[in-house]
């Protein structure tokens, strides 16, 4: 990444009569990153991209690609391009006429397509398919293809919409994959869209995490994911047990019910709420938090078996991994006692708890 911004949203609003679906967003995004903007339906993330695109207009606020203001330019003369959910290829056309469609269109010499198509086809791994139409090809097959048309054409930026949505669970896991693959070799600015946390956190260096029009947080995954700043962005990047209290002093936190916990950097005085991820909590152990509880619920998951404990602090979830197939999950209704160390939490502050 070079550092700087092949896009700028400066203040951006998007009202749909009396809706405001994008509200006061202001972003910048490096050269040569790969950028997603994750939230739930209706957070404002499509229509984000859509004014990139160039598919929507702004209410207010500035879009700027490069070191040109693009509002009001139509989709065309803007220096992106776009992968939808759907492909939009050309049934009828080859694989190689569906990439050279937009070198024909752009009036690019004759005597280029034919290399420059197949460079493309061999970053995505099709080539030896360029005589292959799109029902012959798998779906993450027409997912390269509907790839290597909107990058053939080199844009400054490529917009991906849900692009993975159409694929099952496996094939979407490898394009992840795929996708991060293209754009560390090809280098140009992706910015994807997509409700899947764990589909972005894969593939992003940087996540814009958005709710109700507006961005709660960006940062990178791991930022996100260990240090999120609101309720909202611990809870959508996967499960957490908050605990509201008050900071006693340095370094120790009087939740609401009177229980005193250690936690590294609060500061006295505040109210916060306490985050611990459930992998960061164990059943015994030696941490210095120690709470005493009943198993209520357990449920097998594969890599790890969830554990619900009845607690005087509410209901805390663990995840304990199955390293011996399960064997050392506590039965249902056995006493046991929920232990984390001060530095595995997290800390909200109140008031960016209820923004």
């Amino acid at each position: 990444m070079s550092g700087i911004a092949d896009v700028r949203l400066e203040r951006v609003v998007k009202r749909f009569d009396d809706v405001v679906a994008v509200d006061d967003v202001s972003v910048e995004i490096p050269s040569g990153s790969f950028f997603a903007l994750l939230g739930p339906s209706g957070c404002g993330k499509t229509t984000t991209l859509r004014m990139i695109g160039g598919f929507e207009e702004p209410t207010s606020g500035r879009i700027v690609l490069g070191d040109r203001d693009v509002v009001g330019l139509p989709p065309y003369k803007r220096d992106v391009n776009t992968v939808f959910q759907s492909y939009a290829l050309f049934p009828h056309l080859s694989v190689f006429d569906n990439v050279a469609f937009g070198l024909r269109r752009r009036g690019a010499p004759r005597a280029e397509i034919p290399g420059r198509v197949r460079a493309i086809l061999e970053i995505v791994d099709l080539a030896g398919r360029e005589q292959r139409k799109p029902k012959q090809l798998s779906g993450g097959q027409q997912q390269r293809v509907a790839l290597a048309r909107a990058l053939v054409n080199t844009p400054r930026v490529l917009l991906l919409d849900e692009p993975l949505g159409a694929l099952d669970l496996k094939l979407r896991k490898q394009m992840q994959f795929e996708l991060k693959r293209i754009q560390q070799e090809v280098g140009i600015t992706f910015v994807h869209v997509t409700h899947d946390q764990e589909e972005a956190m894969t593939m992003a260096d940087t996540i814009a995490v958005m709710n109700g029009g507006k961005i709660e947080q960006i940062g990178s995954p791991t930022e996100l994911y260990e240090r999120p700043r609101t309720a909202f962005v611990a809870g959508f990047l996967g499960k957490s047990n908050l605990l509201p209290g008050l900071v006693a002093e340095a370094g120790c936190v009087r939740l609401d019910n009177g229980t005193e916990v250690r936690i590294d950097g609060a500061e006295p005085g505040k109210r916060i709420a306490i985050g611990v991820r459930p992998e960061k909590l164990r059943i015994g152990g030696s941490g210095v938090n120690r709470v005493a509880g009943t198993v209520r619920e357990t449920a097998y998951i594969g890599v790890a078996t969830e554990i619900v404990v009845d607690t005087h602090l509410g209901m805390l979830t663990v995840f304990q991994q199955n390293l011996d197939g399960g064997a050392s999950v506590p039965a249902h209704g056995a006493d046991v006692t929920v232990t984390w160390e001060p530095d595995a939490a997290f800390v909200i502050h109140e008031q960016e708890e209820t923004r």
